[in-house]
């Protein structure tokens, strides 16, 4: 046994086994995540101790010239390990400390020479006449080179993109018909995670002659990836007020993955038949929801239109037949008509009113569909209506004077709000935001001032319900230990009557 310890403790081996566990050290604290590596490295040189002890047992066995070959050949394996060591060190915990992130394959390239170099220092330390070696390696990798030209282009192909930075895992990228996420940039190829979770293998020769985009690169300072959302609007509306209408809506909604910057922008793009076609365009903050997104954003431009009273126009080239006779036109209305009765049956506001004058309101609703995430009214903004709920529910967020907005209260279905803005002119004391798709029923100043004109009794009991209604708004403030809102008109019924009085001109 002391013969065989003898043969095995070397002068080399402190040192190689000194520096194996000190690089070990520093990349198990370094690799925290990713261990893997180090250990199969560290199984690696397991297997040369092992070969190692049997050019030992050789030894004592009287072998020698075995043993000083199996010797050499453990030294080649030792310093294998020990520079793949070194190289993991180098790239994945110092480099990485002094924020540098060189790419893997420049870390795989440097590895390999110094394989190829450590393997000729031992070859001339055993003897072998380098010189012939090289000429016949010359040769030989003249005749690979020639065969394996499509794989030596993958490989500097994977290297250039590599090197360059032109593409980096993680990027969003679109080649020829394949849209997705970069997963791996390989030797041989790269590989694209689409959206519908199939990886897509590219051969890096493809990559380099010809073109691919990268969505949304954060190198160049683009945070985001313009998308566009097609829409024709009849030659009827002016294309000002569809711009308009449709910005602000996609502004104000809380739209989840559309950034506020840039904001929207909506283009008339072109003149077609029997329309002009516009282009809404928003930014997109992560690509991988781009359809769900879109989808999204359509919704709100629908609502937006739809309550501007404006439809998405046909081709001219479509017919649209319709045969119904007046009945089925009456019956279709009287439908409409019962469901804003209900809606208006159950507002104390209009409990006043009789049953013709609220069947004549019912008329003058204007439908108002939003989506959710659109603001409906804005806290201070002046609007001479008020918004009757029929299905889906609605926040109240209230500013204070500091800037903080906070929810003080939801909106049901059934319910209503504006009544302020529609009785008095006062401006909007919260700000509404829809909480999910909301239809409702706007009923304007125009649509319920020649009711209140005939009967001016009517603004007497309303005025109770509306100062009612001032002072829950008013609690609801105390509650938050904020001062109320200027917006509010300040007294009782008697004040609330008064400017009613004002603001319809009655006696």
């Amino acid at each position: 046994m002391d013969s065989l310890l003898s043969h095995l403790w070397r002068d080399e081996t402190p040192y190689i086994f000194g520096a194996a566990l000190l690089l070990s050290a520093l990349l198990f604290r370094a690799l925290a995540g990713s261990r893997a590596t180090l250990k199969h490295t560290l199984l690696f040189l397991a297997f040369w101790l092992f070969v190692d002890v049997a050019a030992g047992v050789f030894a004592v066995r009287g072998e020698l010239t075995i043993a000083a070959g199996v010797h050499q050949l453990a030294l080649l394996g030792f310093g294998l390990v020990l520079i793949r060591l070194s190289g993991l060190t180098l790239f994945r915990a110092l480099l990485p400390l002094l924020h540098v992130r060189p790419p893997r394959i420049l870390e795989d390239i440097l590895v390999i020479v110094g394989y190829i170099i450590w393997a000729m220092v031992r070859m001339g330390y055993a003897g072998v006449d380098l010189s012939g070696l090289v000429a016949t390696s010359a040769v030989i990798t003249a005749v690979v080179a020639f065969a394996m030209q499509d794989t030596l282009g993958n490989v500097l192909g994977g290297l250039a993109l590599q090197l360059d930075n032109s593409l980096e895992i993680g990027d969003w990228v679109r080649f020829d018909d394949v849209s997705g996420r970069v997963v791996e940039i390989q030797w041989r190829y790269t590989a694209i995670l689409t959206r519908n979770g199939e990886k897509v293998v590219v051969p890096n020769s493809q990559l380099m002659k010809s073109k691919f985009t990268v969505i949304a690169d954060g190198d160049l300072g683009v945070q985001g990836w313009r998308r566009w959302i097609w829409f024709n609007i009849d030659y009827a509306v002016a294309p000002a007020q569809v711009i308009a209408t449709v910005e602000r809506a996609i502004a104000e909604a809380e739209i989840g993955n559309v950034a506020k910057t840039p904001p929207p922008s909506c283009v008339a793009m072109e003149f077609s038949d029997g329309s002009i076609r516009y282009a809404l365009r928003y930014w997109l903050i992560d690509p991988q929801d781009d359809d769900p997104t879109d989808s999204a954003v359509r919704v709100h431009v629908f609502a937006a239109l739809a309550r501007a009273g404006w439809r998405i126009a046909l081709p001219d080239q479509t017919l649209h037949l319709v045969k119904e006779s007046d009945a089925h036109r009456e019956r279709v209305h009287e439908r409409e008509l019962e469901k804003r009765l209900r809606a208006l049956s159950g507002i104390e506001l209009f409990a006043p009113l009789s049953d013709g004058e609220r069947r004549t309101l019912a008329e003058r609703l204007v439908a108002a569909p939003f989506a959710a995430g659109d603001v409906m009214t804005h806290q201070g903004a002046v609007a001479h209506w008020l918004y009757i709920v029929a299905s889906g529910e609605a926040a109240v967020m209230w500013q204070a004077p500091d800037g903080q907005q906070r929810q003080i209260g939801v909106i049901p279905a059934g319910a209503v709000f504006g009544e302020m803005g529609l009785m008095t002119g006062a401006p909007r004391s919260t700000t509404v935001v829809a909480r999910a798709d909301v239809e409702c029923y706007r009923l304007d100043k125009s649509g319920f001032e020649d009711i209140i004109r005939a009967r001016p009794e009517i603004a007497e009991a309303m005025s109770h319900t509306l100062a009612e209604r001032v002072r829950q708004i008013e609690a609801m403030q105390a509650q938050l230990r904020r001062e109320g809102s200027e917006n509010v008109p300040a007294g009782g019924y008697a004040a609330i009557l008064e400017r009613i009085r004002e603001f319809f001109g009655l006696p």
